[in-house]
């Protein structure tokens, strides 16, 4: 286990590399860095998307060690550095989402509690904020707050409904075709074209991450299978259920990027409306990865994050305007 370092995607220095085991036998690939700036506010468990890494996350990490927390992340099961689930390591795949579920869990019990300083908070991307919001009934009393970017709780823009897509990759993946892909096939994230992308408006940070995958291609994944979308939609029925809104207690900020066309935001809205303890926001003309995007709308994120995270009672606003930056 260890984390890869290039010149124009340095490293942070001094993290702490590790490996945890699940309940279910799956090698998980950690990283936990303390502040630059003590003493600490705590720890932020920094969970990244669907085909993402830890590496991905450097300058976030950076961030965020130096407004005084320390950071924990790690891998989800099937792509990065962890443990990889089929014979072909370029499927993105899973059974089911609770098995993500496991994953958070064994990173928590087994790294955060007895290694990292508490207050927990959790920032999350896309489908790591999915999981968040299905691990929430389990963690109510280890994890203070969340903050969810672009949350997975619809998809966006579809060729066919998203209940015909449940049902058609339910069949495949009943009837053993699960492994086959859905979308994007093989295709590594380096060949992909900056014009037209549907993840970020930053041609900076998108051939930055395009150079890396090319060059640590062993810790990318390609598009999704049947049976990753199948889980997906199931996950996302359950965290869209009523009787399961009243199970998260946990006080939760949904921020959603205005021009996302990979999830829905009416989904989130919605969802910010009910949850107990939720509120959602939403960045004007950003993309999908609000993490890797201009700076006029990354820094919204940001301090968005600031501010919920402490328990401001004043809080981020309703809807967060342009700062005029880059």
């Amino acid at each position: 286990m260890k984390l890869a370092n290039q010149k124009y995607n340095p490293m942070p220095p001094n993290p702490i590399i590790g490996e945890a085991k699940t309940k279910d036998g799956i090698s998980l690939r950690y990283a936990h860095w303390r502040t630059t700036n003590p003493p600490t506010q705590g720890t932020v468990l920094l969970l990244h998307g669907r085909a993402e890494y830890i590496e991905k996350l450097y300058e976030t990490v950076t961030d965020l060690r130096e407004k005084g927390f320390d950071v924990l992340t790690f891998d989800w099961r099937g792509q990065g550095g962890s443990q990889r689930l089929l014979d072909d390591e370029r499927r993105g795949f899973i059974e089911q989402f609770d098995q993500y579920v496991i994953d958070l869990d064994t990173i928590l019990t087994d790294v955060a509690l007895p290694d990292c300083r508490a207050p927990f908070y959790i920032l999350a991307h896309s489908t790591g904020s999915l999981v968040s919001l299905l691990s929430a009934p389990l963690f109510a009393n280890r994890i203070r707050r969340m903050v969810l970017a672009s949350p997975l709780l619809r998809f966006g823009t579809l060729p066919v409904a998203q209940n015909s897509l449940k049902w058609i990759t339910g069949a495949m993946h009943v009837l053993g075709l699960g492994s086959r892909y859905m979308s994007g096939g093989a295709t590594p994230d380096e060949n992909r074209p900056f014009s037209g992308n549907r993840l970020t408006n930053d041609l900076e940070r998108f051939q930055r991450n395009a150079q890396f995958a090319g060059d640590e291609r062993h810790l990318t994944i390609g598009g999704p299978t049947a049976s990753w979308v199948f889980a997906a939609t199931r996950a996302m029925d359950k965290v869209n259920d009523p009787d399961f809104h009243a199970q998260v207690t946990i006080p939760t900020l949904l921020v959603c990027a205005g021009n996302d066309k990979v999830v829905n935001n009416e989904a989130a809205e919605h969802l910010g409306r009910r949850l107990r303890s939720g509120k959602c926001l939403i960045i004007p003309g950003a993309e999908h990865e609000l993490l890797q995007e201009r700076d006029r709308y990354r820094e919204q994120l940001l301090a968005a994050f600031y501010a919920f995270v402490p328990g401001s009672p004043s809080g981020p606003t309703n809807k967060i305007r342009p700062s005029g930056k880059k």
